[in-house]
């Protein structure tokens, strides 16, 4: 039988769950107001690694503080199939989140949410979107890369020979994958640069509880 050369690399697709009509129109409609409403002080421009800003690898604005209560309590619903369909464990996590809003030329370039050095507590990553309709940006996708195995191969190398697939960033939608799948935001174009046609979304994590907050925890049975 005849082997591959051993210089071979395999591209496996990500897996990604993705939720349309997620909240339900009330619930979105008034969850875009409330996003919509985050301007001039509210929101800072976008961070990277240990809050440094990078215009030409990140470009948007963000809310740390944005508070969706009723987007966790939607996640909770659905948390057991996307475990299952992600083979990973959530019990016990925390929710990390926060408003981003990208408008015309904003982008996010290749990256991961955690590795062994960046936010290892990171346990899933979600994203919800909110815009007004119709939709009065385009670009905006959320390109996930394939993974290439074997894994020592590396996640690096020549972008443009890795294989993707894009994700709409459709209204009342969330995506769920796994926080070390490589993925950027696609450039966003918004004709009319306002503030209320931008591209927004909740993008958030599940973590691991952070040792640091335990307290007496060690002690309870």
């Amino acid at each position: 039988m005849e082997q591959w050369s051993t210089d071979a690399v395999w591209r496996l697709p990500v897996t990604v769950c993705r939720i349309t009509q997620f909240l339900g129109e009330q619930k979105a409609d008034a969850l875009l107001e409330r996003a919509i409403a985050s301007i001039g002080n509210t929101l800072k421009p976008s961070t990277i690694r240990d809050r440094e800003v990078v215009p030409d690898y990140r470009r948007s604005r963000s809310r740390g503080d944005f508070a969706a209560p009723e987007l966790m309590a939607a996640i909770d619903q659905v948390l057991e199939a996307v475990e299952h369909t992600l083979g990973v464990s959530c019990q016990h996590t925390e929710p990390e989140y926060s408003l981003n809003v990208h408008n015309d030329g904003d982008f996010y370039r290749p990256h991961q949410d955690t590795d062994v050095r960046l936010a290892p507590r990171r346990l899933l990553t979600f994203v919800y979107y909110l815009h007004r309709t119709p939709r009065p940006f385009g670009g905006g996708e959320l390109r996930m890369f394939d993974a290439a195995l074997p894994l020592h191969t590396g996640t690096a190398g020549k972008w443009q020979e890795r294989t993707w697939r894009d994700w709409e960033p459709e209204h009342d939608s969330i995506v769920f994958f796994l926080p070390t799948a490589w993925h950027e935001v696609r450039p966003v174009s918004c004709p009319s640069k306002q503030h209320a046609d931008s591209r927004f979304a909740i993008n958030g994590w599940l973590c691991s509880p952070d040792p640091a907050n335990r307290g007496n925890d060690d002690a309870t049975p």
